[in-house]
């Protein structure tokens, strides 16, 4: 992470026109303190008109010192799989629902990111999966997922089929409505939903979470974070591997899928002081009197 940040980029949720608003007030307030501001082209459509130079993620990417993103967890969680292999620094502002990863809210924006360029904030390394698909022994497609990486079946009226392996060792075969490997992060996404453990995002370690399993003795199974997990495909046709909600990929009957951590992690940035049992609290209401 390059200290004090000289290039600030700006990037909106997309299709999303009331974040105009919010990004050109940032940018004015980033411009006054003497940062040079870029926009990610598909937001600059929404801010017509503006002086910043409006570049493409990649080009984001290898350009600028922070990426601050607006909008909601979603937002965030697409560009970090692109910023993350850079080592680019990403601090969210919530303009969604829930809020788990975008800690500052439009109200506190300003005075959150003016704290962060001044080098008030806390750092916090998030891990990232890569899925590889392997068939006959030919990688055909890879994808890196924050949340998680789910395989699921495509048609409601069939079941997945698979077997599972860590570090080359048999775990069991599975037969159920999918199979969800997560991150810390992803713990309070799908994998909550469907019964998982909430992991503490400094947690080096992956959860696999069985969705609808067949066999109720098949329940949701936490390893560390360097294991290689395999997936052999049993049953062929309406299989589907999915990363983070964003991308999918069609699986054929004895694709094997190998899931691992990503040799770079994603590097958010909060406000000092910032808790996550304190997000915990707020996000899932347990700060309600019963």
């Amino acid at each position: 992470m390059k200290f004090p940040f000289q290039t600030v980029a700006i990037i909106g949720k997309q299709k999303t026109a009331d974040v105009a608003a919010p990004m050109l007030l940032l940018g004015d307030f980033l411009a006054a303190r003497g940062v040079r501001v870029v926009v990610d082209g598909l937001s600059a459509e929404h801010i017509k008109g503006h002086s910043f130079t409006a570049l493409s993620l990649e080009e984001i990417a290898r350009t600028v010192d922070l990426a601050v993103v607006i909008g909601g967890d979603g937002t965030l969680l697409n560009i970090a799989r692109t910023l993350a292999p850079h080592g680019v620094p990403i601090v969210g502002v919530n303009k969604g629902r829930l809020g788990f990863l975008t800690d500052l809210t439009m109200g506190t924006m300003l005075g959150g990111i003016g704290d962060m360029l001044d080098g008030r904030f806390v750092t916090e390394q998030r891990l990232l999966l890569t899925a590889t698909v392997m068939r006959d022994g030919v990688e055909i497609y890879s994808g890196l997922a924050f949340n998680e990486v789910v395989v699921h079946r495509s048609n409601i009226s069939s079941m997945v089929e698979f077997e599972v392996r860590i570090d080359g060792e048999y775990l069991y075969n599975q037969r159920a409505d999918g199979l969800i490997i997560s991150t810390p992060t992803g713990s309070t996404a799908y994998a909550m939903s469907a019964g998982g453990s909430i992991l503490h995002p400094s947690l080096d370690v992956l959860q696999l979470v069985p969705v609808c399993p067949h066999s109720l003795s098949n329940r949701p199974i936490v390893v560390k974070g360097t294991s290689v997990l395999e997936l052999l495909m049993h049953r062929s046709g309406d299989i589907c591997v999915r990363y983070d909600s964003h991308t999918n990929y069609d699986l054929q009957l004895h694709d094997k899928l190998i899931v691992t951590r990503f040799e770079k992690p994603a590097c958010l940035l909060h406000p000092e002081g910032h808790s996550y049992y304190h997000t915990l609290r707020e996000k899932l209401l347990w700060n309600q009197t019963l």
